[in-house]
C-alpha cells in the first residue's frame, strides 16, 4: 500500500503545472514549520529539519527567479527575490535564536504565495 502511495504521488508530481507544484512545496514546507510552532517548548523539536526543507525550497525559487529565462514580470520577480532575502534571513536567524514568531512570519509568506499560485490571493 505504501509503494503504491509513494508511486501515486511521484505521478502526481511529474504531472502537476508548476504553479500548482510549487504551491503544494510551500504549503508542506509550512506545514513541517507550523507543526514545530504547534510543539513549540524550550528546544522545538524538529526546528531544524523543517528550516533546512524550506531554506533548499527557497534556494531553489531563488536560483530560478534570478534567472533570465523567467517569464515574471520584473516588479514581480523582483518582490518574490526580496521576499526570498527575507525568508532566508529569518532562516537563519531562527537557526542561531529560535523565536516562535519568526517561524510564523515564515509559515505565513509560505502559505500567502501558495495561495497565490493557486489563484486564491
Amino acid at each position: 500500500m505504501r509503494h503504491a502511495s509513494k508511486a501515486y504521488a511521484k505521478v502526481a508530481n511529474e504531472t502537476a503545472n508548476p504553479r500548482e507544484l510549487e504551491a503544494r512545496l510551500l504549503l508542506t514546507a509550512a506545514a513541517k514549520l507550523q507543526t514545530v510552532h504547534d510543539n513549540w517548548k524550550d528546544k522545538p523539536t524538529g526546528l531544524h529539519e523543517a528550516l533546512s526543507y524550506n531554506r533548499r525550497l527557497w534556494l531553489v525559487f531563488l536560483d530560478a527567479l534570478t534567472k533570465g529565462d523567467t517569464k515574471l514580470p520584473d516588479t514581480i520577480r523582483q518582490n518574490l527575490v526580496k521576499i526570498g532575502a527575507f525568508v532566508l534571513g529569518e532562516t537563519f536567524s531562527l537557526m542561531t535564536k529560535p523565536k516562535p514568531d519568526h517561524v510564523k512570519n515564515i509559515i505565513r509568506i509560505n502559505r500567502r504565495i501558495a495561495a497565490g499560485l493557486q489563484g486564491k490571493a
